[in-house]
Order: C-alpha cells, then structure tokens, then sequence
C-alpha cells in the first residue's frame, strides 16, 4: 500500500511537470501589450535580436524550473515519511548515543546528507543552464564550495531550530506552537543582525568601495535621505554572476550598503545613484523592519496550522507515514513539508507585500534624485545582464516575483517623466 502511494504521488508530481511546461513554453501570454510598443518598457528597444530570444528562452525554463523545484522538495519529504526512511534514520541516532543532544545532531546529519543528494540534480541543472546562458560565470569548483557551505550552514541552523522545537514539543504537548513562535522573535533579530558579518562574508569577499569619488556621491545621497552612513561595502560577485545587484541589509550598527561589483563595472554612477537611493528608500521607510513584523506574524499563524495539521495527519495516517507521535523526531520531514506548503500557499500575498514595498522604493528614488532617465536605463540594463522578462506570465509574477515586473517599473518612470 505505501509502494503504491508513493507511486501515485510520484506520477502526480510528473503531470504537474508537464502541465507547467506547456503552460510556461505553449500556453502563457508573454508578449508586449500593443499601446507599449516602440516605448523604453519594450525590450525591443533596448535588446538585440540574440538578447530578445536568450531572454525568452532562459526565462522559461528558469520559472520552469522555479515551479518544480518547490514540490520536488515536498516529494522527498513525502517518500522519505512514508518508505520509512526517516524511522530508519531516528533508530541509527537512538543506536549511536541516549544524549538527545547528539540523537539531533546525527538524525539530522543523514537526513540533511539524503535532502542534498535528492535535490542535488535540479541544482546543477540551475547551475548548468545559468552557465549556458552566461549568467553565472562560476566555476564547477566554486559552485561545489557554495553548496557545502550551504549544508553546513543550514545544518548548523537546523541544529538550533530543531532541538528546540522537539524539546518544546515533548514538553507542552498543545501549546508547543505558541512557545516556539515567541522564541522565534529574538532568534529572527539575531540572525538578521548576524547577517551581514557572519554568514554573507562565508560566501563573498566584502571590502570598502574602492572608488572613493563614488563613494562620496553615495554618502552625500544617504546624508540627504538622512541616513547615518559612513562605508558603503563591495562584494566581488563577478567570479560567480553576470547579473547587476545593490542592497542594504542587517539592523542596527551591522546595516550596511552593499554594492557587487559587476554592477560598477557595467552601470554609470547616475545609474548606481539612482539603484542607491531606492536601497535607502528602503532604509528610511524602514522596510526591514516592516518586514520582520510581518514575517513574525506569518510564523505565528504558520506554527498556529501546523501543530493542527500534523496532529491530524498522526492522528488518522500515523501508520502509512510510520508515526505515532508529532513528538518524534523522525516526523521532521512531515513539519517541514507542511512548512513548506504553507509557505508557497502565503506567497502571493507575500510577493505583493514586497512588490508593494519595492514600488514605494522606485518612488521614493525618483524624487530623492529626480534622474528618470538613468532609473530607466539602469532598469533595462538589468534585465539585460539578468536576461530578465519584462511582462512575465501570470502565474511566474504571482508565485514568483517579489519585485514589480521590468515593464511595471520602466513605466512608472515613463510616466513620472512626462507629469
């Protein structure tokens, strides 16, 4: 019988590939709206022929691959529950030692060692095709040395968030969600101030801007936004990425303002002016802040459905899923499909939170510098470098993108201009 689920759930899996291919690569409606041809929001304008069609094509298969990637993850989670798997792996850490504290750390080291290997293929073919189309400039070697930062990051992470919800769990049987929800709140402000001096620098080279002539213009920006800044940060991004990006990010005395490199190698400084002073837009109108609030509130409401959903799920399918308590850390990859699910479930209103966010940046840039016409060059040049799509289907920008479309943007700029 569980064969045979599995089974079901791996065929559903593949007919959902395939209704997302024709929708993505036959179906979705990606064209300009006729009213906009010839203006600076038709890629035609500023894309040549090569670019037009890599765009089109790398596009589709990336939101492709978006859309698959998700429910992959809830496929391992799903098999590894119900062939037993994850029992297995509960039985090896109880073998091993009778301290919990080292029961965590090997349950999750074969579970977290089975997750990397299972969706290692999706992963190089992301890697491969941003290869191919020359948006990632990484070596395999570098490539290799990301994804095994990544484990041991998210292990060691994991480790934390792991023993502590299953000790919470065995200790308040009903209430577990509430506990750990209010211990989420500080750990979310810790990992958010740790951010820019702990886990970025394990990935990137961070240094002070180089062009200090530019560097001036940046902070005379910042003094006018009222922002107390004194560095602004470069990250050597372009031994790994073609594509243009700028961000503040972290809290408190770790805020910093980041700029990659390929981004001032490939923008001119009324271009990067224009990108700065929508970062700080999200400074002044306190974003991150905005943000976290809303973040503990989805968790909130997020733990609240899970603790009910899996005691529904031990409660009649306990058997099939080789659980007999929520409590046992072999029902792990159950929590965390859940999770996810509900993740994806709350990603529309969450991408529109953010692409509202963004429109008040864009804004906020436009009168701070009062320069549209490098905001819209500075817009088409990043979808050039990141081969983007200006109107991208329907369902990529309302599951997918947390920033307004190239086209949305470029036309706010447009119209601003002519008032």
């Amino acid at each position: 019988m569980k064969i045979k689920w599995a089974f079901r759930v791996v065929i559903a899996y593949l007919l959902f590939g395939i209704l997302m291919y024709l929708y993505l690569f036959h179906m979705a409606n990606t064209s300009i709206p006729t009213n906009l041809k010839g203006t600076s929001a038709d890629p035609a304008t500023f894309l040549n022929s090569r670019e037009l069609f890599l765009s089109e094509d790398y596009s589709k298969i990336r939101n492709l691959l978006f859309f698959l990637s998700t429910p992959y993850e809830w496929l391992f989670y799903f098999l590894i529950l119900i062939l037993g798997i994850s029992t297995v792996f509960e039985k090896w850490s109880r073998h091993t030692s009778r301290n919990r504290i080292i029961q965590t750390l090997i349950y999750l080291f074969w579970f977290s060692l089975a997750s990397f290997i299972f969706t290692f293929p999706l992963s190089y073919i992301s890697y491969r095709f941003s290869c191919i189309y020359h948006i990632s400039t990484q070596t395999f070697h570098s490539w290799m040395k990301d994804e095994i930062i990544d484990f041991w990051v998210n292990y060691v992470t994991m480790f934390v968030i792991v023993f502590v919800l299953y000790a919470l769990m065995k200790k308040f049987k009903k209430k577990w969600w509430l506990m750990a929800w209010l211990l989420s709140i500080p750990f979310t402000i810790f990992m958010t101030f740790i951010q820019p001096v702990v886990i970025d620098p394990l990935y990137n080279h961070f240094y002070p801007l180089k062009d200090k002539a530019l560097e001036a213009k940046i902070l005379a920006l910042a003094d006018k936004a009222h922002i107390p800044a004194n560095h602004v940060y470069e990250v050597n991004m372009s031994a790994k990425t073609n594509a243009l990006n700028a961000y503040v990010t972290g809290i408190g005395s770790n805020s910093r303002i980041v700029l990659w490199d390929t981004t001032l190698n490939k923008l001119s400084d009324r271009e990067i002016l224009f990108i700065m002073a929508h970062e700080m837009g999200h400074y002044v109108e306190k974003h991150i802040y905005f943000g976290m609030a809303g973040y503990i509130i989805l968790t909130l409401i997020g733990l609240c459905l899970i603790s009910k959903i899996m005691a529904y799920m031990v409660k009649k399918y306990g058997r099939t899923l080789n659980l007999t308590s929520i409590s046992q850390i072999s029902s792990l990859p159950l929590f965390l499909m859940i999770s996810s699910m509900l993740i994806f479930a709350a990603s529309p209103l969450t991408n529109w939170g953010s692409r509202y966010e963004e429109t008040r940046a864009d804004r906020y840039a436009i009168h701070l510098t009062h320069d549209k016409k490098a905001g819209i060059k500075a817009f088409q040049d990043l979808t050039r470098s990141g081969l983007s799509e200006v109107n991208p289907p329907l369902l990529v920008k309302i599951f997918r993108y947390d920033h307004p479309t190239m086209m949305e943007r470029i036309l706010r700029l447009e119209k601003y201009k002519n008032k």
